[in-house]
């Protein structure tokens, strides 16, 4: 997201600390709130909604615009025939199309302009995913519903926190790919669009950043298991017992996170994983000790899930990432 003000030479410094953002505070997720705050100061600040990474600007307002583009057709389908025409226009960079082939259809995101040299540079990654989540949150806004993603591939290499496009996508990402295609139920498109103008008009409040927030809330189920699992540590807490704290039966728990593109046992790895790494970046606890929080009955364990994650073993990942200054604090942290 800072890569287009990084282009042009300008300083990012009070941007971030208008967003109360700390980008050496890496062991820690930034607040959507936040992350969206930033998302509008960086729009105002290089008046454009594109972030500075087009060979065009994309004049604020495009997002509202966008959205009232879409207000009043009759289903998905012809809703986001309408945003890919005005998208052709504001955002001549990429090429959005939206196919149907039986049961299945596809949203593809195509560069007809190169957004980076290289074809693993931040800026290429963010301008992609950020066109995907927004076109996903919007859609999933105006027919009321989340839209599960079955599949999403990723024109670029598999990058250092692929884990957690389980979270963020689907369990079914996957990179190298030639171009953006995320893959859903094609039935989805005949969904009715159940928003009226007063909907838009609060909608549009804190726009365009709130699209970030609006993403997380067609998440729910993935994000309240998580919060379950993650305070009931160390008691390791099976899918059965979570549905019953949720109320729900464990198969509609399952199919519920399905249908938000994750599973039970993506969100235990990674909520394990994210605490995982902040206690190893920000304090001395010992190995055995993290791996008893974390639910471990055995060390041995944590150790071959832990390699898995990051490819090196506690040891090494503390060596090599924890700072002096965290080098010197004692004792575990909760993590966020």
């Amino acid at each position: 997201m800072l890569s287009g003000l990084r282009r042009q030479g300008r300083d990012e410094t009070a941007l971030l600390n208008g967003a109360g953002i700390d980008l050496a505070d890496a062991a820690n997720r930034i607040p959507v709130e936040r992350y969206a705050k930033l998302y509008n100061l960086i729009v105002a600040e290089l008046d454009d909604e594109g972030f500075g990474l087009f060979s065009h600007k994309m004049a604020p307002g495009s997002f509202e615009f966008l959205c009232r583009g879409m207000m009043g057709t009759t289903s998905l389908a012809e809703a986001l025939v309408r945003a890919r025409r005005f998208l052709h226009i504001v955002l001549p960079d990429l090429d959005v199309s939206v196919q149907r082939d039986g049961q299945r259809a596809e949203l593809r995101i195509i560069e007809v302009t190169p957004i980076a040299a290289g074809r693993n540079d931040p800026a290429r990654v963010f301008a992609l995913e950020w066109l995907l989540r927004l076109l996903h949150g919007v859609a999933c806004w105006f027919v009321g519903r989340g839209i599960a993603l079955d599949a999403v591939s990723f024109p670029y290499a598999r990058p250092a926190h692929a884990d957690d496009y389980a979270l963020v996508y689907t369990e079914h990402s996957s990179f190298d790919a030639t171009a953006l295609c995320a893959r859903f139920q094609a039935n989805l498109l005949d969904l009715p669009i159940r928003r009226d103008e007063a909907a838009l008009e609060s909608f549009l409040e804190g726009a365009p950043g709130k699209i970030s927030m609006l993403y997380r809330r067609d998440r729910e189920m993935v994000f309240r298991v998580r919060d379950l699992v993650r305070d009931a540590l160390p008691d390791n807490l099976s899918l059965e017992a979570v549905s019953a704290r949720l109320h729900v039966s464990p198969r509609t728990l399952a199919r519920r996170l399905e249908e938000e593109g994750s599973s039970f046992r993506a969100i235990k790895d990674a909520t394990r994983r994210d605490i995982a790494f902040a206690r190893l970046t920000k304090t001395r606890q010992s190995i055995a000790g993290l791996a008893a929080d974390l639910g471990y009955a055995d060390p041995s364990a944590f150790y071959r899930a832990f390699v898995a994650w990051s490819g090196v073993s506690p040891e090494h990942f503390r060596n090599r990432l924890a700072t002096p200054a965290a080098a010197s604090r004692r004792g575990p942290t909760k993590a966020g």
